[in-house]
């Protein structure tokens, strides 16, 4: 939705939202939301702990209160969670109430980036590369539907710091800024 007070970050896991989306607040000088951190906060346990007690769908439930909840204040940059856009009212959402951009990213940097993470219950115990294929095939067509603004692939290579200023050049040329 441009334009907006809001900034949402969406893509796959291992694109760089929160790192990324930290840097984007303090140059907005908005508050910064990442739509995972919320639910632990919440919830008072690790992500992967809902998944273990009440699966995916449980997860998805809370994942979808929660995006509703942030997405509704006003000036804010938010991190969505990788699978969010899987569900077709988180993309209603994202799109009726902020500037959406999509971080890409690419498998292999992803497998890279991911190597020593043991904290996201869809890689574990998996073909990681194989699994990160997948929710690509399922996902790209989504994030596309949603976006406003696409960062290509390339940001995740660099520094956090270069990486967003050059998000932050794209950004600024294309976000029709309202005020919060």
């Amino acid at each position: 939705m441009n334009p907006s007070c809001n900034l949402f970050l969406v893509g796959p896991t291992g694109a760089g939202k929160t790192s990324i989306g930290r840097q984007l607040a303090v140059r907005y000088d908005l508050p910064f939301l990442d739509l995972d951190q919320e639910i632990e906060r919440v919830t008072g346990v690790p992500v992967s702990t809902i998944f273990d007690i009440e699966g995916e769908a449980g997860f998805r439930r809370r994942e979808r209160a929660l995006l509703e909840e942030c997405s509704g204040r006003r000036g804010v940059v938010l991190a969505s969670g990788a699978g969010a856009v899987l569900d077709p009212a988180n993309r209603r959402t994202l799109m009726e109430r902020g500037y959406v951009v999509w971080l890409q990213t690419t498998v292999p940097v992803q497998l890279q980036r991911l190597a020593l993470d043991t904290s996201r219950p869809l890689l574990a115990d998996t073909d990681r590369q194989r699994k990160l294929e997948a929710m690509a095939e399922a996902r790209t067509s989504l994030y596309e539907e949603i976006t406003d603004l696409i960062i290509p692939h390339g940001h995740e290579q660099e520094g956090v710091a270069a990486a967003s200023e050059r998000c932050i050049a794209l950004i600024d040329r294309n976000w029709n800024r309202q005020a919060a």
